[in-house]
């Protein structure tokens, strides 16, 4: 296996920080749900959609499905910044936080910074053609 893989350095790091994303924010969620999902319905189903997201998100790193990584990656970093943007604007608008609010700033705006990150490392260990091919 080489270097580029997410089966050694780097790239395993990255499906671990994906993975332990994936726990941390279904597990949120799920309790959220369960225990007051009338207190903030919208943030705690935000925090849900972003626990699936990084589960898909790491299955698709760890077993090399690149177009489903680029989309679920692409995903994570429109929501982190579309609910990062409205948390900022009007916080009144989510009662609760989400994994996404305020950018990430509960978990060290690692939301922010994760995909892309993982867009970088789809990129860096993209398969090279050779001269002269497309």
């Amino acid at each position: 296996m080489s270097d580029t893989s997410t089966g050694t350095g780097f790239g395993r790091v990255l499906v671990a920080i994906y993975a332990i994303f994936a726990v941390a924010a279904s597990a949120r969620s799920i309790t959220q749900l369960l225990t007051r999902a009338s207190d903030a319905p919208v943030a705690y189903t935000l925090s849900a959609i972003a626990g699936v997201v990084y589960l898909v998100a790491t299955w698709a790193l760890a077993t090399g499905r690149r177009s489903l990584a680029i989309a679920t990656i692409g995903f994570e970093l429109i929501g982190v910044i579309g609910v990062g943007l409205l948390t900022v604007l009007d916080a009144a608008l989510f009662p609760d936080q989400t994994v996404w609010s305020d950018f990430g700033a509960g978990y060290l705006f690692i939301p922010l910074v994760l995909p892309f990150v993982g867009l970088w490392w789809i990129r860096h260990t993209a398969p090279r053609s050779a001269p002269g091919e497309r």
